[in-house]
C-alpha cells in the first residue's frame, strides 16, 4: 500500500511540475515502479523479457477459450490482449503498450508485483515457502502469480466486485489432508477455488474469458460449492449446472 502511495504522489509531483514548466506531464514515460520498470513501448514484434512481464499481466484479456503464451513475443494476440485491458481501463484501445498502459499496470501492482485486490498469501494457505508440490517452489509462486493477473481481469470485467479465493497452492501432504486428486493443479500452484460472490455459475461462465483452461464447477462432482479455475495444458470445462 506504502509503494502504491508513493507512486501516485511521484505522479501528482510529475504533473505539476510539467505544469509549473510550461510542458504537458500527460505524455512522457512511464514513472519508475517497485516491482516492474518498463524502458520502452512494446508492439507488434517487439520481444523480449518485457514482453513477457506484460504478457503476464495482461493474460486474463483473452477471447473464450483462448490463452495467451509468456513466450516474450509480441504477436496479434498479445496486441489483441493490451486493446481489451486498455479499453477496460478507459485508455486509447491501439494495442500498443506505451506510458499510458504502463502506468496503468503500475497503478493495478504491488511492490512484490501481484495485482492489488490478491496477494500471495490468499493463493498459499498450505505453507509459507510454497514447497512439496509438484514444481519448484519457484515456479508454484510463479504460476500463482500469473493465476492472480487472470482473476485480476476477471474482477474488473465483473464490475469490480470482491472474488474470494478458499484454497490455491497445496504441497502433496495439504493436497491429501484435503481429499485432493492426486493431479490436482493446486500441486502446480495455478489452481484456485473461488466461493462467495458473485454466484458460482457467473464465476465459472466468466472464468471462460479469462485464460483459464481448466475450469470446474456446480454439477461437477465435488465442485457444489465452489468453483476451480486452473491452467490445464489439457483444457476440460465442466460445471454441468451452469450450462458449461
Amino acid at each position: 500500500m506504502l509503494g502504491r502511495t508513493a507512486r501516485i504522489l511521484l505522479s501528482f509531483v510529475m504533473v505539476m511540475a510539467g505544469t509549473v514548466l510550461g510542458v504537458s506531464a500527460t505524455a512522457g514515460t512511464a514513472h519508475a515502479d517497485d516491482c516492474y520498470t518498463w524502458n520502452r513501448s512494446l508492439s507488434q514484434g517487439s520481444s523480449g523479457s518485457d514482453v513477457t512481464q506484460l504478457q503476464i499481466r495482461v493474460a486474463g484479456w483473452v477471447t473464450s477459450g483462448e490463452r495467451l503464451s509468456y513466450d516474450g513475443q509480441y504477436g496479434a494476440r498479445t496486441a489483441a490482449a493490451v486493446k481489451k485491458f486498455q479499453a477496460a481501463y478507459g485508455l486509447a484501445a491501439d494495442g500498443v503498450a506505451g506510458p499510458a498502459t504502463f502506468n496503468k499496470i503500475y497503478a493495478l501492482q504491488d511492490s512484490d508485483c501481484t495485482p492489488v485486490h490478491f496477494s500471495y498469501a490468499e493463493l498459499n494457505k498450505c505453507n509459507s515457502d510454497w514447497s512439496g508440490g509438484a514444481v519448484s517452489a519457484a515456479t508454484a509462486r510463479a504460476n500463482a502469480l500469473k493465476t492472480m493477473w487472470k482473476l485480476e481481469a476477471m474482477r474488473r470485467q465483473l464490475g469490480d466486485v470482491p472474488i474470494t479465493i478458499s484454497s490455491g497452492f497445496r504441497s502433496y501432504a495439504c493436497n491429501s489432508a484435503v481429499g485432493g486428486s492426486s493431479t490436482s493443479r493446486h500441486l502446480y500452484g495455478d489452481a484456485a477455488d473461488l466461493v462467495g460472490s458473485p454466484s458460482f455459475c457467473t464465476l465459472a461462465k466468466q472464468s471462460r474469458t479469462h485464460g483459464f483452461s481448466e475450469i470446474l464447477g456446480p454439477g461437477y462432482p465435488g465442485h457444489n460449492d465452489h468453483v476451480h479455475v486452473a491452467h490445464d495444458p489439457s483444457p476440460y470445462w465442466s460445471a454441468p449446472t451452469c450450462g458449461i
